[in-house]
């Protein structure tokens, strides 16, 4: 009931217009790493240890805060549980990114059918960090497609999952932690050692999340390519999580992802996923619509897991 309820204020919402509290706290999280992160190549293991102190102070304050308030019991058992239904709802909604997303792949998709490529290779700038200055329709296509299937996971299907295993204390836990690796995580000179932290343990909290989520694109879409392109492709990837996600869900669209992209002024020739097969326009909206034919899968999975675990 507390998910549902969530990705329906989300759907109909989005994210808030002003005053979003991750916003607050990645505007903080900079300062913190503008203090602390010197960038010296030459005390690696201290850049380490920096960056898993700002992790730290970032993250472990709030989410304490947070189990404290969701251990607050009300004398009746009823006030309890709606107390704890209203945190819950609150925090899962905070921390969703459906809406958002979905507009913002959107906005990409129309300029393209405009067609104004100009306005499409600013409004890719705003998902993704890649360099789309001198991007084509293809390229522009293929990178709108793989961050609505990445974001897609990290930004709506692991979040429900560190809900559903945690409740508040967990989903935030997730959604601090998946900020501050967009934000430190890139093997850059400045990031390289203070990022590193932040990297590895978003890519545990990811790891379940992420393979569940491709099984859910490939339950969405074609099967059986799927699942033969996650097995046949996912490790080729770097990274131990997007590459999972993005081959099952190019699989199950039966479309090309991957290939060369531009990034921090580096040409980086990625590997191919999913099938020989370009990508067109029309295929971002395929891709909205397999995000949300699994979150139905999702819903429908967890309501009868938790109606069996009260029965």
């Amino acid at each position: 009931m507390t998910i549902i309820a969530a990705l329906l204020i989300d759907y109909v919402f989005g994210e808030p217009k002003r005053w979003h509290p991750l916003v607050g706290f990645g505007n903080t999280a900079n300062w913190l790493e503008n203090k602390l992160n010197k960038y010296d190549s030459s005390h690696p293991f201290l850049s380490y240890l920096t960056g898993l102190l700002a992790w730290g102070i970032m993250v472990i304050p709030v989410v304490a805060l947070i189990w404290l308030l969701n251990q607050y019991h009300f004398q009746e058992t009823y006030e309890q549980v709606i107390f704890e239904m209203i945190i819950g709802i609150l925090f899962l909604t905070v921390t969703l990114g459906t809406k958002s997303l979905i507009q913002h792949a959107r906005a990409v998709s129309n300029a393209l059918e405009q067609p104004d490529i100009t306005l499409a290779r600013k409004n890719i700038g705003m998902i993704v960090s890649r360099d789309a200055s001198d991007s084509d329709e293809t390229a522009i296509t293929k990178a709108t497609i793989e961050s609505v299937l990445e974001n897609g996971s990290d930004a709506i299907f692991a979040a429900i999952f560190w809900f559903v295993l945690f409740g508040a204390p967990g989903v935030i836990l997730y959604r601090l932690a998946n900020t501050l690796d967009a934000m430190w995580g890139y093997k850059t000179e400045r990031f390289t050692y203070f990022g590193w932290a932040a990297a590895r343990i978003d890519d545990v909290l990811n790891w379940l999340p992420a393979r569940l989520a491709a099984l859910s694109y490939a339950l969405a879409g074609n099967t059986y390519k799927a699942l033969s392109c996650w097995y046949k492709q996912a490790y080729h990837w770097h990274g131990i999580n997007p590459g999972v996600v993005m081959a099952s869900g190019a699989g199950a669209l039966q479309v090309s992802l991957g290939g060369m992209a531009r990034y921090h002024g580096k040409n980086i020739d990625r590997p191919l996923l999913g099938i020989n097969n370009e990508p067109k326009v029309v295929d971002i909206e395929r891709s909205i619509k397999l995000v949300y034919k699994s979150i139905f899968i999702w819903v429908v999975v967890i309501s009868v897991g938790e109606y069996f675990i009260v029965w």
